[in-house]
């Protein structure tokens, strides 16, 4: 069953406070996701410190990152997302997204957050209540 913006009711479009909510929920999840994937680290470099500057390190920490949202997105909820009971499709079959969807609603996100923000303010601002990385990852947001 197709997911087009004409075929979902207003009522189940998740607005801008919901998501934000989301948001804030997961961004515990994500801390508790990097501390352990930096005390890994940390025990692999032999209890040394690792560089704030180390491109290395903030590499692997957005792959943990990555790991973290792609897993979840991949089952369809985060745990910010089940909480407000907010589940991602693909937005023109209905299903899970793919990999590569994840990937790309991942990075486009990363990029509409770095501009203070912008890409997740866009839902409020667009009919369908999708961010930047929603239009570019085809995929939406929906209630249940």
């Amino acid at each position: 069953m197709p997911i087009e913006s004409s075929s979902v009711p207003l009522h189940s479009r998740v607005g801008l406070w919901r998501r934000l909510a989301a948001i804030v929920y997961d961004g515990f999840a994500l801390f508790a996701v990097c501390f352990v994937a930096g005390a890994i680290a940390v025990a692999a470099h032999r209890g040394q410190a690792i560089s704030a500057n180390s491109w290395w390190f903030t590499g692997y920490l957005l792959l943990a990152s990555y790991g973290y949202f792609g897993y979840c997105w991949r089952r369809g909820q985060t745990l910010g997302m089940r909480c407000w009971k907010i589940k991602i499709v693909d937005a023109t079959s209905g299903g899970a997204p793919s990999w590569r969807q994840t990937a790309v609603r991942f990075f486009i996100a990363l990029i509409g957050g770095l501009i203070l923000g912008f890409g997740f303010w866009w839902a409020a601002l667009n009919r369908d209540r999708r961010a930047w990385h929603d239009s570019a990852s085809g995929t939406r947001l929906i209630r249940i």
